[in-house]
């Protein structure tokens, strides 16, 4: 793996954990790493955070087909993470989002959480780019 990649997952990590933290301790300061794509790694986090609303309601779309009560933690918050490039951050394809959520998620998850995770951040990202574009 070359070190691009090993830095954009990294960076998809990092999200990860700053949102998990976030959603345990709602007073949490959030700091944020000394990163080549800090700024990214911020609009993300950030952008995930205040639109909790509106992501929360593309969840509540396929809540039909899949139990997002039951869904394990950090699923969930990968799954809002995700939902918030594929709202916000159009210009990069759902695939490459898709990849580095699933690639981050592997610190996280065994394969078969993964695996679901993936059938769901397909489903989603196919609903929210046809229904905004």
């Amino acid at each position: 793996m070359s070190n691009t990649n090993k830095t954009i997952i990294n960076s998809r990590v990092i999200i990860i954990q700053k949102l998990y933290g976030k959603l345990f301790n709602d007073d949490e300061i959030i700091s944020f790493p000394k990163h080549r794509f800090k700024k990214f790694i911020k609009d993300v986090v950030y952008g995930t955070i205040e639109r909790d609303e509106v992501i929360n309601d593309e969840l509540s779309i396929i809540s039909q087909n899949y139990n997002l009560k039951k869904l394990d933690k950090i699923i969930v918050i990968i799954l809002k993470a995700a939902i918030f490039e594929f709202l916000y951050r159009s210009k990069t394809p759902i695939k490459i989002i898709i990849k580095e959520y699933l690639n981050a998620s592997n610190f996280f998850l065994n394969s078969s959480q993964t695996k679901y995770l993936h059938s769901i951040m397909d489903q989603l990202g196919k609903n929210i780019r046809n229904n905004y574009e």
